[in-house]
Protein backbone atom coordinates (compact mmCIF):
# COMPACT_ATOMS: atom_id res chain seq x y z
CA UNK A 1 0.00 0.00 0.00
CA UNK A 2 1.47 3.28 -1.04
CA UNK A 3 0.87 6.53 0.67
CA UNK A 4 -0.03 9.32 -1.67
CA UNK A 5 -0.67 12.92 -0.95
CA UNK A 6 -4.27 14.02 -0.97
CA UNK A 7 -4.77 17.09 -3.15
CA UNK A 8 -5.56 20.28 -1.23
CA UNK A 9 -9.00 20.61 -2.83
CA UNK A 10 -9.93 17.11 -1.75
CA UNK A 11 -8.78 17.82 1.81
CA UNK A 12 -10.85 20.99 1.95
CA UNK A 13 -13.92 19.22 0.58
CA UNK A 14 -13.48 16.38 3.08
CA UNK A 15 -13.15 18.79 5.99
CA UNK A 16 -16.29 20.71 4.93
CA UNK A 17 -18.20 17.45 4.66
CA UNK A 18 -17.08 16.30 8.08
CA UNK A 19 -17.82 19.70 9.61
CA UNK A 20 -21.31 19.52 8.14
CA UNK A 21 -21.89 16.31 10.06
CA UNK A 22 -21.04 17.83 13.41
CA UNK A 23 -21.69 21.55 13.16
CA UNK A 24 -25.30 22.55 12.85
CA UNK A 25 -26.75 26.00 12.78
CA UNK A 26 -29.80 26.81 14.80
CA UNK A 27 -32.67 24.48 13.99
CA UNK A 28 -35.96 25.44 12.46
CA UNK A 29 -38.56 27.13 14.60
CA UNK A 30 -41.06 24.67 16.09
CA UNK A 31 -43.84 26.14 13.94
CA UNK A 32 -41.87 25.77 10.73
CA UNK A 33 -40.74 22.27 11.67
CA UNK A 34 -44.31 21.20 12.40
CA UNK A 35 -45.47 22.57 9.05
CA UNK A 36 -42.59 20.85 7.28
CA UNK A 37 -43.44 17.55 8.99
CA UNK A 38 -47.08 17.88 7.92
CA UNK A 39 -46.13 18.56 4.29
CA UNK A 40 -43.72 15.60 4.29
CA UNK A 41 -46.42 13.32 5.71
CA UNK A 42 -48.95 14.43 3.10
CA UNK A 43 -46.37 13.97 0.31
CA UNK A 44 -45.69 10.46 1.59
CA UNK A 45 -49.36 9.61 1.22
CA UNK A 46 -50.64 10.48 4.66
CA UNK A 47 -54.06 12.00 5.06
CA UNK A 48 -54.59 14.43 7.94
CA UNK A 49 -57.54 13.15 9.93
CA UNK A 50 -58.06 16.17 12.13
CA UNK A 51 -58.69 19.48 10.32
CA UNK A 52 -58.35 21.36 13.64
CA UNK A 53 -54.71 20.30 13.88
CA UNK A 54 -54.05 21.37 10.29
CA UNK A 55 -55.71 24.73 11.01
CA UNK A 56 -53.64 25.16 14.19
CA UNK A 57 -50.41 24.50 12.28
CA UNK A 58 -51.48 27.05 9.66
CA UNK A 59 -52.30 29.66 12.31
CA UNK A 60 -48.97 29.05 14.06
CA UNK A 61 -47.31 29.80 10.73
CA UNK A 62 -49.13 33.13 10.65
CA UNK A 63 -51.88 32.20 8.22
CA UNK A 64 -55.48 33.22 8.66
CA UNK A 65 -57.68 30.16 8.28
CA UNK A 66 -61.43 29.85 8.24
CA UNK A 67 -62.71 26.88 10.27
CA UNK A 68 -64.73 25.86 7.22
CA UNK A 69 -61.82 26.01 4.75
CA UNK A 70 -61.12 22.76 2.90
CA UNK A 71 -58.17 20.88 4.41
CA UNK A 72 -56.55 20.49 0.97
CA UNK A 73 -56.57 24.27 0.48
CA UNK A 74 -55.09 24.85 3.92
CA UNK A 75 -52.34 22.30 3.27
CA UNK A 76 -51.50 24.09 0.03
CA UNK A 77 -51.17 27.36 1.92
CA UNK A 78 -49.05 25.64 4.60
CA UNK A 79 -46.83 24.21 1.85
CA UNK A 80 -46.25 27.73 0.45
CA UNK A 81 -45.58 29.16 3.93
CA UNK A 82 -43.09 26.40 4.73
CA UNK A 83 -41.29 27.01 1.44
CA UNK A 84 -41.04 30.74 2.19
CA UNK A 85 -39.82 29.96 5.71
CA UNK A 86 -37.16 27.55 4.48
CA UNK A 87 -35.97 30.10 1.93
CA UNK A 88 -35.70 32.72 4.68
CA UNK A 89 -33.70 30.33 6.88
CA UNK A 90 -31.40 29.49 3.96
CA UNK A 91 -30.87 33.21 3.26
CA UNK A 92 -30.00 33.81 6.93
CA UNK A 93 -27.45 31.02 6.80
CA UNK A 94 -25.99 32.29 3.54
CA UNK A 95 -26.91 29.15 1.61
CA UNK A 96 -28.17 29.53 -1.94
Amino acid sequence: MTRGRVPTQSKARLLRSLAGLFVRGPGLSPELQRGRDLVKAVDAGGIPLNPAIVNRIARNLGLEVSPGAPVEETIGRIRAAVERGLQAVAAERGVR
